[in-house]
């Protein structure tokens, strides 16, 4: 036979034999443990221990009679909507109603929330994208301008080179022409007084010729002055001040 230690739920006591055990009324959930077992079971669960365990009888319910039972359900019937008493579903179904209501409103609200966080989100996102094309077109006007200003500088550098070079051609054939000009009219001069082994219409022929040359040399003076005026006007517009250019009356 058998030896059993129980626990009580704080601590195990034993070994006990089976007088033992009956004397200590374990019931079927009591844990019990003997030699061989490889962990705690329930007393039912033991065999040999089937025949000393105690039995609890069920609680005892009301005894009713038929006809109670029969009257009791016809007014309870009466008294309820679904299973539920008359006095608890009307509150419980109101109730309902509220929880149900709240909740859509809730979600009614939410969603109309992140709809409006959407569109907000779009509208931001527009806005952005816009300030960034606004930002680049502004930035490619900027270096626009500047690569017209930087052509326009050197254009306008390059019409001034041209314009000093011409006015310093000017000024070499102007002194050219003066002198030119200062030499035909000294032949001029000696034309009249030298009268040597001339005829007179040699010496008027010869004079006319000289008097064609100072002409000459009048009309191209006055054209390279007209030319030097008109690019210093051009010049003036482009810089105040040239220098570097000498004038020649």
């Amino acid at each position: 036979m058998n030896t059993y230690y129980i626990h009580n739920g704080n601590e195990s006591t034993g070994p006990f034999g089976l007088d033992e055990l009956r004397s200590k009324k374990i019931t079927k959930t009591t844990p019990v443990w003997c030699q061989g077992m490889e962990d705690w079971k329930y007393a039912e669960e033991v065999v040999e221990l089937k025949t000393i365990l105690i039995i609890i009888p069920p609680p005892l319910k009301s005894i009713i009679t038929p006809t109670q039972t029969t009257k009791s359900i016809d007014k309870e019937l009466n008294t309820k909507i679904l299973g539920i008493k008359k006095d608890i579903f009307f509150p419980v179904l109101i109730v309902l109603v509220l929880i149900i209501g709240t909740i859509s409103f809730n979600l009614f609200e939410e969603n109309r929330k992140n709809v409006l966080e959407q569109k907000n989100k779009i509208t931001e996102r527009n806005n952005q994208q816009f300030l960034i094309q606004q930002r680049e077109i502004e930035e490619q006007k900027i270096r626009i301008a500047e690569q017209e200003r930087k052509e326009l500088e050197r254009l306008t550098t390059e019409r001034k080179q041209q314009l000093s070079s011409r006015l310093l051609e000017i000024q070499k054939q102007l002194l050219d022409d003066i002198r030119n000009l200062e030499e035909a009219k000294n032949k001029l001069v000696e034309a009249n007084d030298f009268e040597f082994l001339r005829t007179t219409d040699e010496k008027s022929e010869e004079i006319s010729l000289i008097q064609r040359d100072i002409e000459h040399w009048i009309n191209e003076i006055d054209k390279l002055r007209k030319e030097k005026d008109q690019l210093y006007l051009e010049l003036e517009k482009i810089q105040p001040k040239v220098s570097g250019v000498t004038d020649v009356n």
